[in-house]
C-alpha cells in the first residue's frame, strides 16, 4: 500500500508544503490529527531528553496516518518510498524506540504495530481488541481489568513490569454481518 499524499507532506515537514502541490487540501482531519500527535510526541521526546530523529519522525507519521495495525515490513515498503536506504534494522530500531517511548503498541500475536493515540505522562496497560475478520484493532483502558490482573498477580507473588492484553475476536461491524 503507498503512502496517501498527505502523508508525503507530513513526513517531509522540513520541506515546505509549496513543494507538496499534489497536497489534497480537502482532507484535513487526518492530517491535522498525524500533526497534533506529532508535536505531542515531540513535547514528550524533549521533556524525556529523548531523541526524536527525522527517521523517528517519519515511522511516527507513517503510523499516524494508518487506520489500524501495520506489520514492519510494510512500513519499510512506504519509509523506503521517502529514504530508499532504509533497511530492515532502520525500521526495527525506529519501532523500538517509538515503544518504548509509549507511541506505539506491538500486537505480538499478528506481529503488527498500532499508534497509541493516547500516549503521555503515564505508562498505561495496554488491552487490545483485535478483529479476526477485518483485522480492526480497538485499544480500550479497563481500570478495573488492570487492578483485577495486578491484584491476582500480587496474590503469587508475581511484579509486572510491562501490560499488554489482547484479546480475538469478531468487532461489532462484522458481528453484524
Amino acid at each position: 500500500m503507498g503512502l496517501s499524499k498527505n502523508t508525503y507532506a507530513l513526513i517531509s515537514s522540513y520541506d515546505t508544503l509549496e513543494t507538496y502541490p499534489f497536497l489534497d487540501k480537502t482532507e484535513p482531519n487526518s492530517t491535522m490529527k498525524a500533526e497534533s500527535l506529532l508535536q505531542q510526541a515531540q513535547f514528550v521526546c524533549k521533556k524525556k531528553g529523548a531523541r526524536f530523529t527525522k527517521v523517528r519522525e517519519q515511522v511516527f507519521l507513517l503510523l499516524a496516518n494508518r487506520q489500524g495495525a501495520v506489520g514492519a515490513y510494510d512500513l519499510l515498503a512506504e519509509l523506503k518510498e521517502l529514504d530508499a536506504a532504509a533497511k530492515p534494522a532502520t525500521i526495527y530500531r525506529a519501532l523500538d524506540f517509538l515503544s518504548k517511548q509509549g507511541f506505539v503498541h506491538k500486537i505480538e500475536s499478528i506481529n503488527a504495530f498500532i499508534m497509541c493515540h493516547h500516549f503521555g505522562e503515564c505508562d498505561h496497560p495496554v488491552q487490545l481488541l483485535i478483529c479476526d475478520e477485518c483485522g480492526h484493532v480497538e485499544e480500550i483502558q479497563s481500570n478495573n481489568f488492570d487492578l483485577a490482573l495486578r491484584t491476582m498477580a500480587d496474590a503469587n507473588g508475581f511484579t509486572i513490569s510491562h501490560q499488554i492484553v489482547e484479546a480475538h475476536g469478531s468487532c461489532k461491524n462484522c458481528s453484524n454481518v
